[in-house]
């Protein structure tokens, strides 16, 4: 099957390609654009000679095939994926020079989306091959790094349940739809330190860690944030029913998450979390394990991303 890329014969020629080995790491099952093919050929097209490939069927064997590209010395490691495969590469490739492209081929995209990188294919390869590299931080919880958001409680129920094949029915609203389900949202005793001081102490129903503004469902839920802070948004809702959530959602969906009265937000580096009885936690829309404890803190500048030139101006590298 060919791909679908069309060449303007009058067209400029694309500007050189300054970086030497390129990896392309991709979930298959994915899409965007033309797909897969359509990416080698742009690639192809654009100037990479020295081209690295691998494809995987689940994002937690992605983590693998980044090692390997690093030590066939990638020098830019395109992601093909959801926020999952964003999500575990960034994990592997934190604390590396190695830049990361985003190609955005997911159900949410929020981390791309939080960066402006648009679900279009050409654009996406031109911000990975010419766009600005920007060094960005990452949150870690128990040991492993993400991007946009991770949390437990109602958060982690809802990503439980909203599995890769009700996503790929449903979009976005299949966290709607499990959120309904959900919606009980019971109230846990939960004590939250921050920076080493007690924070919060009460009954809770959601605790959530934030790297971006917008969150799981496409809920702009942290209106401040900005993933070069050196710092991570920390909010906790005591939301326990239908009504409480409807009021505290509609407050997050417009934009004054402050003004709801079941949501605390603060900010800060370090977070030690510990919950009365086990409670089910994810990271960028990934579920994990059930725990009574969440060990939580900022990772500074810890990730090489390209991104869109700041307002279409020419691109610039951040050190």
């Amino acid at each position: 099957m060919s791909a679908s890329v069309v060449v303007d014969p009058d067209s400029p020629p694309a500007p050189a390609v300054t970086v030497g080995t390129v990896a392309v790491v991709a979930h298959r099952k994915k899409n965007l654009g033309g797909g897969l093919d359509e990416l080698r050929a742009a690639l192809v097209g654009a100037g990479v000679r020295d081209l690295l490939w691998y494809e995987v069927p689940k994002s937690r064997k992605a983590p693998k095939k980044v090692r390997r590209a690093l030590d066939k010395g990638a020098e830019l490691v395109f992601v093909w994926g959801g926020d999952g495969m964003v999500q575990r590469c960034a994990d592997t490739l934190a604390g590396s020079p190695t830049p990361m492209a985003i190609l955005p081929a997911g159900t949410a995209n929020l981390f791309a989306g939080n960066l402006g990188i648009p679900e279009d294919l050409a654009e996406a390869v031109r911000i990975g091959l010419h766009g600005t590299r920007r060094r960005l931080d990452l949150g870690k919880l128990n040991g492993e790094h993400f991007a946009v958001m991770a949390g437990a409680g109602f958060d982690g129920d809802l990503i439980r349940e909203a599995d890769r094949e009700m996503k790929g029915r449903l979009g976005r609203l299949a966290y709607v739809w499990t959120g309904l389900r959900h919606v009980r949202g019971e109230l846990t005793r939960t004590r939250i330190t921050v920076d080493g001081d007690t924070w919060f102490d009460g009954e809770a129903s959601c605790v959530l860690f934030g790297n971006v503004g917008t969150i799981t469902g496409g809920i702009p839920a942290f209106d401040d944030a900005r993933p070069d802070s050196g710092s991570l948004e920390i909010g906790v809702s005591t939301a326990s029913g239908a009504v409480d959530w409807a009021r505290t959602l509609g407050k997050m969906a417009t934009g004054r998450s402050e003004d709801s009265k079941f949501l605390r937000i603060t900010r800060g580096r370090k977070v030690r979390v510990r919950f009365a009885e086990k409670k089910t936690y994810e990271m960028d829309g990934g579920a994990r394990s059930r725990t009574k404890r969440l060990k939580v803190r900022a990772v500074p500048a810890a990730l090489t991303v390209c991104c869109p030139e700041p307002d279409g101006g020419e691109p610039t590298a951040t050190p």
